[in-house]
C-alpha cells in the first residue's frame, strides 16, 4: 500500500463513502476540520452508485433508486447540494400499485387526487396516512434523529401511536382490498412481517412527504447525489482516497477522531480489542435483516403497462392483493423463498430520460425481498409478475442482470446479505440502533466506547434510506466533543 497523502495529522478520518460517511465528512470539513475519506472501492458512492451496464451512455443506479426522504433531509439541506449540481426530478404520481394489466392505484403529490382516486378510502387516507405540508419538516426532524425525548411531544404522539401499530391492523381501517395493499407495499419497504409492531411506522414516514414534495429521483442518476457531496467537501478542502480497504484499525493514519461508514460487523473486526468486550459483543451480535435480489434491465422501449398510472411515475409497487404481500414477508422472515413475490419496480427513463441521452433506450429495474444471504435467482419469477401486469414486456427486454441477496452483500460490505437496511427492522432494534440509550434526553448511539472513534452508518439511528442522518447526526456529536 503506497503512503497517505499529505503529512499532516488529520482531524479527523472517514472510513466508507457511502451517502452516510460523504455526509459526516463533508459536515466536519465545514467546520473547519481537516478530513480524510478512505473508500474501499475505486468510485465513492457506496449505496448511490450508478453505472453503465450493458451499453455506453445508458445509467442504471446499483442499488437505491428512490430518494422520498432525500429530498427532505436536514443534513442535505444544510450542506446545499442544490449549489453542488444535485437536482431532483420529481414525477406527480410518486407511486403507482399495479394489481393486474386493467387496475392500479396511485399516491400523488396532489393530495386531492390521491383521495379521489381511493373512493371511499380517500378520507380515511386523508386522516391516517397523510402528513400536512406545514408538519412535514418538524416530523422528519423528529423522526430521524435518534430515540429520545421528543421536542414536538404533541405531534410525535399522534405519529408514535399510529406507527406502533401492526400494519395487520393499522390497515383495517380501510374498506377495499387494494388501498390496504397499496399501504402495505410502502410499509414493506422496512422488510419486516405485516403482524410486527411498529410495521405501520416505515410506511407513515416515507409517505408523509409522497403528497408533499413527492418521491423523486436524482437527474443522471443515484450517483449524483454522492457526486454532489464530494462537491461539498472537496470545497471545504476534504480529501478523497478510493481503493483504500481497511482492514485493521493500524492501517489508518493518525487522526483526532475516525468515523466509521461500515457495518456494525465490520466495525467490531477493524476495532478488534481496542473495543470492550461488551461493546465487541454488541457489534458482532447486531442482527442483519432479510435480503433483496434485484434485476436490472435495457428495454428497447418503455414498459407496456395497460393502465396510466404506472407510466408516470418512477417508483412501481406490484401485488395482487394485500395477501401476497403480507405472505411474501412472513415467508422471508421465516428463511423461506416466497413462490409468488410482490415487486417493488421503477422505470426512471420514463421520469429522467438524461439517463438514457440519446439512444433510445430505457431502463428499469425491480427487486423483491428474500432470506437473508440468499444465493437464489429470483429473477424468472419477478420477469413473470411484471409480464401479468404488462403483458409484451418480454418482448421489450434487450439485456438484464440478476444480484443475488448474496452478490449485493459482495458489492457492497455494508449490505450484510444482502440486508440493504444494515440491520433487522424490528422495535428493538429501531429503540436499539445499534443500542439502548443510555440517556434518553440526549442519547449517543454513535460513540463506540474507544475516544474519538464513531460508528455512523445506516446501522445507527435514524436507520437505512439515503439521507444523510445517520452520518450528519454522528458528526454533529463528534463536533461538540
Amino acid at each position: 500500500m503506497t503512503a497517505w497523502r499529505g503529512s499532516a495529522q488529520w482531524d479527523a478520518v472517514v472510513v466508507g463513502s457511502g451517502p452516510n460517511g460523504l455526509t459526516a465528512a463533508a459536515t466536519l470539513a465545514r467546520a473547519g476540520r481537516r478530513v480524510l475519506v478512505v473508500e474501499a472501492a475505486d468510485t465513492v458512492g457506496g449505496g448511490t452508485r450508478s453505472a453503465e451496464l450493458f451499453e455506453s451512455g445508458v445509467v442504471h443506479d446499483l442499488c437505491s433508486a428512490v430518494h422520498p426522504l432525500g429530498r427532505v433531509s436536514p443534513a442535505f439541506a444544510e450542506l446545499g447540494l442544490a449549489e453542488h449540481g444535485l437536482t431532483w426530478a420529481t414525477p406527480e404520481v410518486s407511486l403507482a400499485h399495479v394489481v393486474d394489466e386493467s387496475r392500479a392505484l396511485a399516491v400523488f403529490r396532489d393530495s386531492g387526487a390521491t383521495a379521489a382516486g381511493l373512493g371511499a378510502d380517500g378520507t380515511a387516507w386523508r386522516r391516517l396516512v397523510e402528513t400536512a405540508p406545514d408538519r412535514l419538516a418538524p416530523l422528519v426532524d423528529e423522526v430521524l434523529r435518534p430515540v429520545r425525548l421528543p421536542h414536538r411531544p404533541l405531534l410525535m404522539a399522534g405519529f408514535g401511536a399510529r406507527a406502533l401499530l401492526p400494519v395487520d391492523v393499522f390497515t383495517r381501517a380501510f374498506r377495499d382490498e387494494t388501498t390496504r395493499a397499496l399501504f402495505a407495499g410502502v410499509a414493506a419497504h422496512a422488510i419486516m412481517p405485516m403482524s410486527a409492531p411498529a410495521s405501520t411506522g416505515p410506511g407513515l414516514l416515507l409517505l408523509a412527504p409522497a403528497s408533499v414534495t413527492g418521491w423523486p429521483i436524482a437527474v443522471g442518476g443515484s450517483q449524483a447525489i454522492a457526486d454532489a457531496l464530494v462537491s461539498c467537501l472537496r470545497a471545504a478542502d476534504g480529501v478523497i482516497e478510493t481503493g483504500r480497504p481497511i482492514r485493521r484499525f493500524e492501517e489508518l493514519p493518525p487522526a483526532a477522531q475516525y468515523y466509521f461508514d461500515t457495518s456494525a460487523r465490520d466495525l467490531a473486526a477493524i476495532l478488534g480489542d481496542r473495543l470492550a468486550p461488551r461493546a465487541r459483543r454488541r457489534y458482532e451480535r447486531w442482527r442483519y435483516g432479510p435480503g433483496v435480489c434485484k434485476i436490472d434491465f435495457l428495454l428497447s422501449e418503455p414498459i407496456p403497462w395497460r393502465t396510466d398510472a404506472p407510466t408516470r411515475t418512477a417508483t412501481v409497487h406490484v401485488a395482487r392483493d394485500y395477501r401476497q404481500i403480507a405472505d411474501t414477508e412472513a415467508t422471508v422472515a421465516r428463511g423461506d423463498h416466497p413462490g409468488r413475490p410482490w415487486l417493488l419496480a421503477g422505470e426512471p427513463t420514463r421520469i429522467d430520460p438524461t439517463r438514457a441521452g440519446a439512444t433510445g433506450r430505457h431502463t428499469a429495474w425491480a427487486y423483491c425481498h428474500v432470506p437473508h444471504g440468499s444465493s437464489t435467482d429470483m429473477g424468472p419469477a419477478m420477469i413473470d409478475e411484471l409480464e401479468r401486469c404488462a403483458p409484451g414486456f418480454r418482448d421489450v427486454i434487450l439485456a438484464s442482470r440478476v444480484t443475488t441477496a448474496a452478490g449485493l452483500g459482495d458489492y457492497d460490505a455494508n449490505y450484510v446479505g444482502g440486508d440493504i437496511a444494515s440491520g433487522a427492522t424490528s422495535l428493538r432494534q429501531i429503540l436499539a440502533r445499534p443500542r439502548w440509550p443510555v440517556n434518553p434526553v440526549a442519547p449517543n448511539p454513535y460513540a463506540t466506547g474507544v475516544p474519538g472513534v464513531y460508528l455512523c452508518s445506516s446501522a445507527t439511528a435514524p436507520g437505512g434510506g439515503v439521507h444523510g442522518m445517520c452520518g450528519y447526526r454522528a458528526a454533529r456529536f463528534g463536533l461538540a466533543r
